[in-house]
């Protein structure tokens, strides 16, 4: 079976949430995931992954414990595994991440309002 094109942007348009991951496509035991985010998301680490973040429209940016990584569209950035980090947007912004399946969004912690079901898609 042939898969479907799809388009990001009407991806995007079918959620609204903020900070709740949707899987779009998987591919050799990864995912591409699509997130809306605004405000702070707590500082956390994935122990055994390696995260990277796309920006597709608006800007964030990460902060490390020791320097600040702007991202604008059009702009990525990969964060080794283990390396404490925390994602921020001033403005609504949507972002393409690519990561290992199955990891959860939060890393080292769990958090009522920040992590994420498992397997949501769009």
């Amino acid at each position: 079976m042939m898969p479907d094109k799809f388009a990001l942007d009407d991806k995007f348009a079918q959620f609204s949430e903020h900070w709740r991951p949707k899987v779009v496509a998987s591919l050799n035991g990864q995912e591409l995931k699509l997130v809306k985010v605004q405000g702070e998301f707590p500082w956390h680490h994935h122990e055994h992954e390696d995260e990277l973040f796309l920006v597709w429209r608006g800007a964030i940016r990460i902060e490390f414990r020791d320097r600040v990584v702007e991202l604008g569209p059009g702009e990525a950035l990969v964060v080794p595994r283990g390396v404490d980090h925390r994602p921020v947007a001033e403005q609504e912004a949507e972002i393409l991440l690519f990561e290992p399946a199955g990891v959860l969004n939060t890393g080292n912690i769990i958090d009522e309002t920040f992590t994420a079901p498992m397997g949501a898609t769009v």
